[in-house]
C-alpha cells in the first residue's frame, strides 16, 4: 500500500513539475534565470521552515551534510540546465536533462553493485525513448550546451540515488529544509555574482515566482523526499520522467503548442515505461510460477 502511495505522491510531483515549464516561461518574461532561481528556493525555504519550525532544531550533523549535499545537486542540476539552455534549443535541453531516468540505476550499479533489473531498465529506455520523440525536433548536433544539459542529467541523477538513500536513514522533512538552505545560499550567491537582484517587480513576474516556489519547489520536493522512502530511486526516476509529458499536456492547454503525432508517440512511450515499472512484480511472479513448473515437469 505505502508503494502505491509512494508512486502516487511522485505522479503529483511530476505534474507539479510538467506546469512548471509554463510557469518558468511566464516568469523569464520578467527576471533572468539566476533570479528566478533564487526567488523559488529563497521563497520556499521561508515557507518550509515556517511550516516545519520544529524540526529545524531536530537538523543532526549527519542531517546538515546530507541535506547539504542533496541541495548541491539540486543547485548544480538548475545552474547546469540554465547555462546549456543558452547554448542548445529548448526542445534538446529538455531531453537530454531527462537522460536521468538511464544513469540513476546505472549509478546504483557502479556505487552498490546494485544489479540493473532488466525491467527498469527496459522501462528508462522507453521513457527516454519518448521523451526524444516529445522533445526533440531538427537538429541532433552536439555543442556545448548539450554537454551541459548532460551534466544536468547526471546532477538530477544523483540527487533522486542520494534521496533514495538518505531518506531511509534520516527524517525527510529535515533533510528537505537542509536541502532548501543549501540551494538558496548557493543561488543567492549566484545570482548577485550575474547581476544582482532586479529592480522591477511586476504582479505577474512575482506571482509566477510565488507559484514555482511553493508548489514547483516546496511541495513538490516535500513529496518526492517523502515518496521516495516507499520506493527506489530507479522507479522514482521512471514515474519523474512523466514531468516531460505533463509538461507537454499544460503547454497544449496554457501556451496553445501544436499537437504532432510524434508528441502523441513520444506521450505513449512515457505511460507505458511507468505502467512497465509498475506491473513488474506480476511479471516476476509469471516467470517464478513458470520455472516451478518446468522443474515438476
Amino acid at each position: 500500500m505505502k508503494k502505491y502511495l509512494g508512486d502516487g505522491m511522485m505522479l503529483v510531483t511530476a505534474s507539479i513539475w510538467g506546469s512548471g515549464f509554463v510557469v518558468t516561461d511566464i516568469a523569464l518574461k520578467f527576471f533572468n534565470p539566476y533570479q528566478t532561481m533564487a526567488g523559488r528556493f529563497v521563497l520556499a525555504t521561508f515557507l518550509i521552515i515556517i511550516a516545519f519550525y520544529r524540526k529545524v532544531k531536530k537538523i543532526s550533523r549527519s542531517v546538515l551534510w546530507k541535506g547539504a549535499l542533496l541541495g548541491t545537486c539540486v543547485y548544480t542540476g538548475f545552474i547546469l540546465q540554465t547555462v546549456g539552455l543558452q547554448y542548445t534549443t529548448p526542445s534538446k535541453n529538455a531531453f537530454l536533462t531527462a537522460v536521468n531516468v538511464v544513469i540513476v540505476p546505472i549509478i546504483a550499479f557502479l556505487i552498490y553493485r546494485r544489479r540493473i533489473d532488466r525491467y527498469e531498465m527496459l522501462g528508462s529506455m522507453m521513457a527516454l525513448v519518448g521523451i526524444g520523440f516529445m522533445s526533440l525536433q531538427n537538429s541532433l548536433t552536439v555543442n556545448i550546451g548539450d554537454v551541459l544539459s548532460l551534466a544536468c542529467a547526471a546532477a538530477f541523477a544523483f540527487e533522486i540515488f542520494f534521496t533514495n538513500i538518505f531518506v531511509h536513514e534520516e527524517d525527510s522533512i529535515t533533510l528537505t529544509i537542509v536541502q532548501f538552505v543549501t540551494a538558496s545560499l548557493l543561488s543567492v550567491l549566484t545570482m548577485f555574482l550575474t547581476g544582482g537582484t532586479p529592480t522591477v517587480l511586476e504582479k505577474t513576474g512575482m506571482l509566477s515566482i510565488f507559484y514555482l516556489a511553493v508548489f514547483s519547489t516546496a511541495i513538490a520536493y516535500l513529496l518526492q523526499n517523502i515518496a521516495q522512502s516507499y520506493t527506489t530511486s530507479i522507479r522514482a526516476a521512471i514515474i519523474l520522467s512523466m514531468e516531460s509529458f505533463f509538461g507537454m499536456l499544460f503547454s497544449i492547454i496554457f501556451l496553445h503548442e501544436l499537437v504532432t503525432a510524434r508528441m502523441i508517440l513520444g506521450a505513449v512511450l512515457i505511460l507505458a515505461s511507468v505502467l512497465l515499472s509498475e506491473i513488474k512484480p506480476s511479471f516476476k511472479k509469471k516467470e517464478t510460477f513458470k520455472r516451478a513448473d518446468d522443474d515438476i515437469r
